[in-house]
């Protein structure tokens, strides 16, 4: 039996979305924002990012919350509407 997280409390910080591998702008744009707390994970624009419950995966689409606390947090986009 798995356990379930809590969902974080956020506290209205700022965000921005994982732009697709191609994005070389809006990569750089990431890595400049995430400094030491993400790092690459694979050729498909996967990131992992170190937040208040360890290192979390995003994946492009995904939004990666600062919080007004200085805490990263991922917001999955739901796939289940993708055709």
């Amino acid at each position: 039996m798995s356990s379930i997280r809590p969902a974080p409390k956020f506290d209205h910080g700022a965000a921005l979305r994982v732009p697709p591998p191609q994005d070389q702008k809006g990569r750089r744009a990431l890595w400049q924002w995430l400094g030491e707390e993400g790092c690459a994970l694979d050729d498909r624009g996967a990131v992992q990012v170190s937040t208040a419950f360890g290192p979390v995966v995003a994946r492009p689409g995904d939004w990666i919350v600062l919080s007004v606390s200085g805490q990263y947090h991922v917001a999955r986009v739901s796939t289940a509407w993708d055709a």
